[in-house]
């Protein structure tokens, strides 16, 4: 590209960014004449500043628009270009013959011709402008002031207020110094409303378009805070120790005396939470050496880095138990607000032994200066299992190794017959069998366990229980004899004597099986003559109940050999005989007769009372609501009624710390004592008024009479009766 049209680009760009310029210095005058007259000095050269900023920027950005693009458009404007610009900017190298043509003859007609690629200037938006922010200027220099002045008054030569011509708040600068405790940094604002941590340093320095003779700070309490001139500012500081409300009062009065209300945020006490273990109570494993412990401190400015973490050591049992405490110092992790402290303890060192308790408890504190607020966590226990405890529960684990032994219902034995019978045609013949000889065993297992009750016989030593699949090892010579179809003399009840058997050899080629109540019986003593058993039912129960046991042999019998159908009839009878005997009253026998001493009448109610206290709570009277108060919100009902506002005002400095927010209560009675015909204060103080008064305990609502209809239903019912 040729240097002249290079050039003429760059000028394109200047006097863009030139009008852009021309027409923003006006406006930044314009305000800052306006802010000026409002705020200040300070506050005209801020503005000021901003807005040339702005200004400047923008003019920046708006030449930065005329980019190539703009250029190749601006050039095929010319007719002697022929729509050719864009050659200009493409690599010699990318050119076929014919553009390398049309490229030297755009060259050759710009050399001859280069176009003036400025524009205009914007002249009637710059009248505009210019006109505009000189009428501005004038308005903020010559409009007249609310004492008459009619120049522009700086504040060093501010006069002093009359009557005639009250003072102003003209700005006001609030400075807030946090404690050092808190981390904060200082600030600085315009608006006296503030929410401000306890014991914060905060300095007033406020400007009034006249100079008052006096000038205080008014808090609702009462106190109040003179405020002292240093050249054209008016200043005070205090520490804020309680929230308060509070307004401007001069002499001459400020024509509006607005109400400012100031909160005092206190430190909140830290927190701290147990994270590890995840329960108050641990117990132990026995061997255990290690205790890991977790825990999380928070606070709303900082909580210190280190914390104690006391451990008790309990030893002992009954009444002589010992303590013994140590403290460990942990250093913790992560923000000052949130730390993190974890410790794992080693028991040995600390000398625990089976049988005792290590209790934790970590103690933080926060950074409130000069006494620190400190908190304890939940107390978290270790209770490590005696030598006797470890025995006990591995005595228990070899026990449970041996399983009960369990058997079917009756009602259960019919259901899976039910269900097999379903199954005849899925199943090959010798499944079938299978099945319904594994029912049959459960209905002898049954009618065994029944047989106890009339002092049957046991048959055999003790079996493991039976599964579906196969049969008890115990049971395999039964087996065998029901399929030969001698079972009907195997089962057979014994004689009413015993001399003709031997408990002890029934089979003596089967193992005992430890933990198996009837090998314990079948070694020692008899299975068929249980005192609490057979000897405890009457002669009628003990019938039906051996009703039942036929009805289970014939069952059995037909299982065995694989014919459920018929076995069902006998089943449902021996369910109906069972369901009999469980109906049926018992007679119950006691052991030893109870010996108790005759009750000696004439000592009843002869006890010594001296030292009893009654056991009757005693029932506390509700306070009653100031009888001030009430009359005092009843006459904010009332328009034409003046309220007692110093007596409510003095309720509030006695219930202060029961409401919840008492700054709002003072503020109503502040803003309606100010304005007493205004209707809007009066309702707002009567509504914040009844959220402070007392609740009425709740009283049983008497009932509605009933009606017509209802009164006719009940004198009915008095007639039915």
């Amino acid at each position: 590209m040729i240097a002249a049209v290079q050039r003429r680009w760059r000028q394109a760009r200047r006097r863009r960014g030139a009008a852009t310029l021309l027409l923003a210095v006006p406006l930044a005058l314009g305000a800052t004449a306006v802010a000026l007259r409002l705020g200040g000095g300070d506050v005209a050269t801020v503005v000021l500043l901003l807005t040339l900023l702005a200004g400047a920027g923008l003019a920046t950005w708006r030449s930065r628009q005329l980019d190539r693009h703009w250029l190749v458009r601006q050039l095929d404007r010319h007719a002697a270009l022929q729509d050719s610009a864009d050659l200009l900017f493409a690599p010699a190298a990318t050119l076929n013959p014919l553009q390398q043509r049309q490229h030297a003859h755009v060259q050759a007609a710009l050399h001859a011709h280069a176009p003036d690629l400025r524009p205009a200037w914007p002249r009637r938006a710059l009248l505009l402008a210019w006109l505009g922010a000189l009428v501005v200027i004038a308005l903020a220099v010559g409009w007249p002031r609310g004492n008459g002045s009619p120049a522009l008054a700086s504040p060093a030569a501010a006069p002093t207020a009359t009557a005639a011509q009250p003072p102003r708040l003209q700005s006001s600068r609030l400075a807030i110094q946090p404690p050092a405790y808190t981390g904060q940094p200082a600030r600085v604002q315009s608006t006296l409303d503030a929410k401000v941590a306890r014991d914060s340093r905060l300095h007033w320095s406020l400007r009034f378009t006249a100079h008052p003779r006096q000038a205080a700070l008014q808090f609702h309490d009462g106190r109040r805070l003179a405020l002292r001139r240093d050249g054209d500012a008016w200043t005070a500081a205090a520490n804020a120790d309680r929230p308060v409300l509070y307004r401007v009062v001069t002499e001459p009065a400020l024509p509006d005396q607005r109400l400012y209300r100031l909160d005092v945020l206190p430190d909140q006490p830290p927190s701290v939470r147990v994270i590890a273990p995840d329960r108050t109570l641990v117990l132990g494993t026995p061997g255990q050496r290690q205790w890991a412990l977790r825990f999380e401190a928070s606070d709303d400015y900082g909580v210190a880095a280190d914390a104690q973490l006391k451990i008790t050591l309990a030893q002992g049992s009954g009444e002589n138990i010992t303590f013994r405490e140590q403290t460990l110092v942990l250093t913790g992790s992560g923000t000052p607000t949130r730390r993190h402290f974890a410790r794992t303890l080693d028991l040995a060192a600390l000398g625990a032994q089976p049988g005792n308790d290590v209790i934790a408890q970590l103690q933080v504190r926060d950074n409130h200066a000069p006494t620190p607020q400190t908190a304890q966590s939940t107390s978290v226990i270790l209770r490590l299992p005696s030598t006797e405890q470890v025995q006990g529960a591995e005595l228990e684990g070899m026990v449970k190794k041996t399983l009960p032994a369990y058997f079917r219902s009756q009602r259960q034995i019919i259901i899976d017959a039910e269900a097999l019978i379903k199954l005849r045609r899925q199943l090959p013949p010798e499944e079938f069998i299978k099945r319904a000889d594994a029912i049959g065993v459960d209905q002898r297992i049954l009618r065994l366990r029944y047989g106890q009750f009339l002092g049957e016989e046991s048959e055999g030593a003790a079996t493991p229980p039976p599964t579906s699949d196969a049969l008890p090892t115990g049971d395999a010579a039964t087996t065998q004899a029901h399929a030969d179809g001698d079972d009907h003399h195997h089962d057979e009840p014994a004689q009413a004597g015993h001399d003709d058997h031997d408990h002890g050899t029934a089979k003596a080629d089967a193992p005992p099986v430890f933990g198996a109540a009837t090998d314990v019986l079948s070694e020692y003593g008899h299975t068929h003559d249980h005192a609490e058993a057979a000897t405890l039912l009457d002669p009628q129960t003990r019938a039906t109940l051996k009703a039942a046991l036929d009805q289970m042999w014939s069952s059995e019998g037909e299982l065995r050999q694989g014919r459920p159908e018929a076995a069902l009839p006998y089943a449902n009878k021996a369910l109906a005989f069972i369901k009999q005997v469980q109906q049926a009253e018992r007679i119950y026998l006691a052991r030893v007769g109870p010996e108790l001493p005759p009750i000696d009448e004439s000592r009843r109610l002869s006890g010594d009372r001296t030292d009893l206290a009654s056991r009757t709570l005693s029932i506390e009277a509700v306070a009653a609501p100031d009888p001030a108060i009430v009359v005092a919100w009843q006459q904010l009902a009332d328009p034409g009624s003046s309220p007692d506002l110093d007596a409510i005002a003095q309720w509030l400095q006695r219930n202060e710390a029961r409401l919840p927010d008492p700054l709002s209560l003072a503020a109503a009675i502040e803003e309606l004592r100010v304005a007493p015909a205004c209707g809007n204060c009066r309702a707002t103080l009567r509504a914040r008024l009844w959220r402070a008064l007392s609740r009425p305990s709740p009283q049983v609502s008497r009932r509605t009479p009933p009606d017509r209809m209802g009164q006719a239903y009940l004198d009915a019912l008095e007639v039915a009766r």
